[in-house]
């Protein structure tokens, strides 16, 4: 059984865009509510949580319902296609009206950010479940591991596009010392990325025949399925199996409220304690996506031979430390040094260990008709701790110190060790023997 490597990278697109708006919205977004509407960072981070909050309903929802959805061109395709139209033409007027209220402040143009902010939030959340419920709808079991590893890839590489364009459009040089600076040239530039990926990804993959073929594979493998017979003709979790979820969950949680709260708050903080403008940020966190495109094979490696476990496990605590080591290094910084950069390449190693093995653990313990529900679940989870982080980190960057951010980071990662401890389902044989192996001999 091999994985079919262009499928999957087809597959990856619509994650590819996802993650592209995502790493735009995070960078940006929070520096327009600071910058140009003069928020302070509890009313922006109160704000920015808002997508998060949005999440905790409307991913479970709508991965509930694409599970449910039959159609001529598939179960997750008409939540992609609608999704993402409506969010490539709300995103492009946030800079129509950040630039109309710097030329003139109005309260009227601040209710009018917000309201479209919202809109734009809702168009995100109701096709991001079904565009991940997408991988594995069309994998097997066995292989869903692997073919993770090329849809973080995917995601990876939007975060990249996104990163060096703001890299290349806004350079310290080209940003110092404005009162204003217009993102409308970046938001057309990461719109017509969303576009094109997904418009790809409709054309080349059949999903109902994809779907199908899979379910005939998956019916001559009922060991690959931890759900039990109930005696009614209906399938159960064992309860070990549902504790094992749990706390595989809340691992989730806590290490996206660490991660989530640098990513959020990065942009700000190097302005803030480093005096360093965008372009400084965005190169930051440049190398951390490159790291980690550059670790997934070696992480799949690792993964071979240790289980996903006791993978997730080690990047966890390399992400403790490199937070730790973020605070060293930035806490009487006035500029990047190479050490923050080496920093940044271990964070983004680090995640891949975590993002790699996590999500197909959650699919793995629910039933082939639920996928779209649990994948909801994965996102309910993260989204549930993104939505204290970005408030409680602004809050206490506030009222005690900027220079908190990466010691409250690194304390909330090193809990989700502890409740991995609990976690003892999702770590298959069969992708703990061969992990990333299945990248010599794709088709």
């Amino acid at each position: 059984m091999k994985l079919n490597q262009k499928q999957t990278i087809l597959v990856g697109l619509a994650f590819l865009s996802i993650c592209s708006f995502w790493q735009m919205y995070d960078n940006i977004v929070p520096l327009i509510l600071t910058k140009t509407f003069h928020m302070n960072e509890t009313v922006s981070g109160a704000i920015m949580a808002a997508d998060n909050i949005l999440a905790l309903f409307l991913l479970p929802l709508f991965g509930g319902l694409s599970d449910k959805t039959d159609t001529k061109i598939g179960k997750r395709m008409p939540f992609i296609l609608f999704g993402t139209g409506c969010a490539v033409i709300l995103v492009n007027l946030l800079p129509v009206l950040d630039n109309a209220y710097a030329a003139q402040a109005s309260p009227l143009k601040t209710v009018s950010f917000v309201i479209v902010l919202g809109l734009l939030l809702i168009a995100m959340g109701t096709y991001r479940s079904p565009a991940v419920a997408l991988m594995p709808d069309v994998t097997p079991k066995p292989l869903r591991s692997k073919a993770n590893a090329i849809i973080n890839l995917m995601g990876a590489v939007g975060g990249i596009l996104y990163l060096g364009i703001a890299a290349a459009l806004y350079p310290n040089a080209k940003t110092q010392g404005l009162s204003h600076v217009n993102y409308q040239p970046l938001f057309i530039v990461v719109s017509a990325i969303m576009f094109v990926a997904v418009g790809t990804l409709f054309l080349f993959v059949k999903e109902p025949a994809l779907v199908r073929k899979n379910q005939k594979l998956e019916e001559a493998h009922p060991e690959w399925n931890l759900a039990e017979d109930d005696g009614s003709g209906h399938e159960t979790l064992p309860p070990a199996v549902k504790k094992s979820g749990a706390f595989l969950l809340l691992s989730i949680a806590l290490w996206f409220i660490g991660y989530n709260g640098v990513t959020t708050w990065f942009t700000t903080y190097v302005s803030q304690v480093m005096g360093q403008g965008l372009g400084g940020a965005s190169t930051c966190l440049l190398v951390g996506t490159a790291g980690a495109i550059l670790s997934y094979i070696p992480i799949g490696m690792i993964a071979g031979k240790i289980g996903r476990k006791k993978t997730i496990q080690a990047g966890v605590l390399l992400l403790t430390f490199c937070f730790v080591m973020g605070f060293v290094l930035t806490v009487n910084a006035t500029s990047v040094s190479v050490l923050m950069y080496l920093m940044f390449a271990l964070v983004g190693l680090a995640w891949a260990a975590i993002n790699v093995n996590s999500l197909p653990m959650v699919v793995e313990m629910c039933k082939g008709s639920d996928i779209g529900k649990y994948t909801g679940y994965y996102y309910t989870a993260s989204m549930a701790a993104q939505v204290v982080t970005p408030i409680l980190a602004g809050t206490l960057m506030r009222t005690i110190d900027y220079r908190i951010l990466f010691p409250y980071a690194a304390l909330f990662v090193a809990l989700s060790f502890v409740t991995m401890l609990f976690v003892r389902h999702g770590d298959t044989k069969a992708e703990a023997k061969k992990g990333l192996e299945a990248f010599e001999d794709m088709e």
